[in-house]
């Protein structure tokens, strides 16, 4: 193949895996977009957020250093997806849970934790 040929394969290559990156985090979520989620849905009553005004509240576990966490809620091993799982039905995971099913839509838990996920 001539090299001119080999770097046209080349960069087509990294368009492809460049595009396939971008896709991919798309799916995960905006971390953005999952704080503003945060504060519409109030998750700040019960936690005490990093990044996020609190009003100092003690209901429910502080949510710093979630992302580096063995586990969500005890009982989840702490994946992107279980967190997504979590978020969207908290009762449905653990009947025993006090964390309420607020409704949370899918893109919604993915935005919130791609947003969760950047606190290490």
């Amino acid at each position: 193949m001539p090299p001119r040929f080999r770097h046209a394969a080349f960069a087509i290559s990294l368009l492809m895996v460049s595009a396939a990156c971008q896709a991919q985090a798309a799916a995960r979520g905006d971390p953005e977009r999952g704080k503003q989620a945060i504060e519409h849905y109030g998750c700040v009553s019960c936690h005490v957020i990093p990044g996020i005004d609190n009003p100092g509240s003690n209901v429910a576990p502080p949510l710093r250093e979630i992302g580096t966490r063995s586990y969500i809620a005890g009982v989840l091993p702490n994946t992107f997806e279980n967190m997504v799982r979590w978020l969207q039905d908290p009762p449905k995971v653990d009947p025993r849970t006090a964390m309420p099913n607020m409704g949370i839509t899918e893109k919604d838990a993915r935005d919130i934790a791609a947003y969760l996920y950047t606190l290490k």
